[in-house]
């Protein structure tokens, strides 16, 4: 069953810059699926929806995986207590190596 109060989506300052390094034809894709994939139930791990590893605490990090060939990659905290997902970063996955804000990020 959905739940019947949805998450609040905020997203970090620091998401604009990532977004300025994607082409704008994914913006409105990558909003739209942050918006109807962890506006709901953003804890169910799914195919394409993975906590990054296992973490002590409150603070959850995980993944969103979306757009064509999955290429996005939207990292998130999940704060169930507040009913909140705070976007973290948006990056774009090329091969086995992941971009965010146009910079690679190291593993």
């Amino acid at each position: 069953m959905a739940s019947l109060h949805p998450y609040t989506i905020v997203y970090y300052s620091i998401v604009a810059k990532h977004f300025r390094s994607i082409d704008r034809k994914y913006h409105s894709l990558i909003r739209k699926e942050v918006d109807t994939q962890l506006g709901h139930l953003p804890e169910v791990v799914t195919r394409n929806r993975k906590p990054l590893r296992d973490q002590p605490g409150p603070r959850r990090i995980w993944e969103l995986r979306c757009g064509p060939n999955n290429r996005f990659r939207i990292i998130y905290e999940l704060y169930p207590e507040k009913r909140e997902v705070h976007i973290v970063a948006v990056g774009v996955k090329e091969g086995s190596r992941l971009f965010v804000g146009g910079e690679e990020m190291k593993a």
